[in-house]
């Protein structure tokens, strides 16, 4: 939630719930993004007096009816009162989106991109993501991190019907990460910069000298992993932390 403003997920869910269940709802989330920002998994959790497993598929349709067109909720699953959508995942996944063509039916869903670009090379690059822990070069600065360590698992890029993906995991993204990666990263497929001055960013630990933030309209936050069993019905995890 934002104090400038009603229209965030986590208030719009908020007031839903709390009027559809007749009860006080704050739910938690397992992560923020900013505005502009997609997610085709999103984990949260909430407590509430109701059972809401007893007939989940009545619920789900009694909640999307009243949710705006652009949040739907896909599954209620019984948690452990514990679990923390946020702070139990181990890892995420998100897919930054760049079209080579106009396509209206993408609009803001994607970037587009005109002009040739170098994907070999942006995957050299994203190679060397590999090699290092501290991504200061691509954190928003005046935050309060305690650390911008984070631990990449996969950083690739592909082509997908003239659309290219770009999949990063790790255990953790700093606020403005994956955007920061990408838009460096199209400096080295458009030429303007080497593999080798990639590494130098990243070693200067300096955000001016990355390039400039994708636009917010391409990342997709897509996965969300956390322990065995913790998405589990018979261990009970997010979205209904009923009890």
């Amino acid at each position: 939630m934002q104090e400038n403003t009603l229209l965030t997920v986590q208030q719009v869910v908020n007031e839903m719930l709390s009027k559809l269940l007749n009860e006080p709802v704050s739910v938690m989330g397992c992560g923020r993004t900013d505005a502009g920002v997609h997610a085709t998994e999103f984990f949260a959790h909430f407590d509430s007096v109701k059972d809401l497993t007893e007939n989940p598929d009545w619920w789900i349709f009694k909640f999307n009816n009243a949710l705006p067109k652009d949040i739907a909720i896909q599954k209620i699953i019984p948690v452990h009162e514990k679990a923390n959508a946020r702070f139990d995942a181990v890892s995420r996944t998100y897919q930054y989106t760049i079209c080579r063509k106009k396509d209206p039916f993408r609009l803001n869903k994607a970037l587009y991109l005109y002009g040739d670009i170098n994907m070999e090379e942006m995957n050299n690059a994203a190679k060397v993501l590999f090699e290092y822990i501290d991504f200061t070069s691509f954190a928003r600065t005046n935050t309060q991190n305690i650390t911008n360590n984070c631990t990449i698992y996969k950083a690739e890029w592909k082509e997908e019907n003239g659309v290219l993906i770009f999949t990063i995991s790790a255990n953790r993204f700093l606020r403005n990460m994956v955007r920061a990666i990408v838009g460096t990263l199209l400096k080295v497929g458009k030429g303007k910069i080497s593999v080798d001055d990639f590494k130098k960013i990243i070693e200067s630990k300096d955000r001016t000298k990355a390039g400039l933030s994708a636009l917010a309209c391409g990342l997709y936050l897509v996965k969300v992993d956390y322990p065995e069993g913790v998405l589990s019905q018979t261990t009970k995890c997010p979205l209904s932390n009923a009890k």
